[in-house]
């Protein structure tokens, strides 16, 4: 237990580096995207030089850019992410309002990509060779190979418009329906979850198949043990370690997904809020929608790192 403490402490303070490093990346791109808050400010008027420059000194858009950043990672301390200049209100009221529904789609998917690629992967290898095998690869190939996008506009095409059994778009609070939640949250999960899924089947099939041409899967079955007992208790925790690590890298792609998803299926999380903050040339959205999403990325890997080293007993020792 103490090495495990042990190793969550050095992974929080590398994290606090990594958040700082983040912080000032998105300061600089910000500031030198062109973007202008004063012409975001003043969308659809016509604002003198005047006007425009009492703007930039009532907001400090004037002063050295190293004071601006320092302020800047000031007032994110306080939890201040800045203001819409557009709509008038605090980002972080915004990201608090659309983050929930975009946590809702990532766990989502990531609990329908685990549950397809064990499935399917556990299948695949216990069948080596034989035509589930086959059938599994077949079609793992092809999902790696589709893009989210296009899954998602095939699903809408197909079971929304055609068959009419889900919603094709919108979003239900659970609190509303539960079961009105589950149709307008079905389709966006399971086209951001497939391609991963398809990668972790033809993973998870490589490391089973690789744990159960050991030896002591060999002893364990030649004593008299059930198939199904060795592989729950021992090569199925053994072969999980390898996709556990690429799960991690993986849950990063979920939550930049969630974009491009949201976006489709007219959902009201991060990335509808930061497409509408580019279209509308609103910085400080972009700016903490962009930071909210790196430093979960950076949380999820470290949540992924202590599932790895309790899952890996050679590491827990090397620790």
């Amino acid at each position: 237990m103490t090495l495990v403490l042990r190793m969550l402490l050095r992974r929080l303070l590398i994290l606090i580096p990594l958040v700082l490093g983040v912080v000032a990346f998105v300061f600089v791109v910000m500031r030198f995207s062109g973007v202008k808050p004063e012409y975001a400010y003043f969308q659809g008027a016509n604002p003198t030089a005047e006007q425009i420059h009492r703007f930039q000194v009532e907001n400090g858009l004037l002063d050295p850019l190293p004071l601006r950043y320092v302020r800047f990672v000031a007032d994110l301390a306080q939890g201040d992410m800045g203001t819409s200049v557009l709509t008038k209100q605090p980002v972080i009221e915004s990201v608090t309002t659309a983050l929930p529904l975009t946590l809702q789609l990532t766990f989502l998917g990531l609990a329908v990509a685990v549950v397809l690629s064990l499935v399917f992967g556990v299948t695949a290898a216990l069948f080596r060779d034989r035509w589930p095998d086959q059938v599994i690869r077949v079609v793992s190939l092809v999902g790696v190979a589709a893009p989210a996008f296009w899954l998602a506009l095939l699903m809408i095409q197909w079971l929304a418009v055609g068959e009419g059994l889900f919603p094709t778009g919108g979003y239900i609070n659970p609190a509303d329906s539960v079961t009105g939640w589950l149709q307008s949250m079905t389709l966006p999960a399971l086209s951001l979850s497939l391609p991963i899924a398809a990668q972790l089947t033809r993973i998870i099939r490589t490391s089973m198949v690789e744990e159960l041409d050991r030896d002591y899967v060999r002893t364990a079955i030649g004593s008299g043990l059930p198939m199904i007992v060795v592989v729950g208790r021992n090569v199925l925790r053994n072969a999980l370690i390898n996709p556990l690590t690429v799960l991690g890298l993986r849950i990063g792609y979920l939550i930049g997904g969630t974009v491009v998803i949201e976006t489709i299926y007219g959902l009201p999380g991060m990335g509808q809020l930061m497409i509408n903050a580019v279209r509308d040339g609103d910085p400080a959205v972009v700016q903490g929608v962009v930071l909210t999403i790196a430093i979960g990325f950076m949380v999820v890997n470290l949540v992924v790192d202590i599932l790895y080293l309790l899952v890996n007993p050679r590491l827990r020792s090397a620790a």
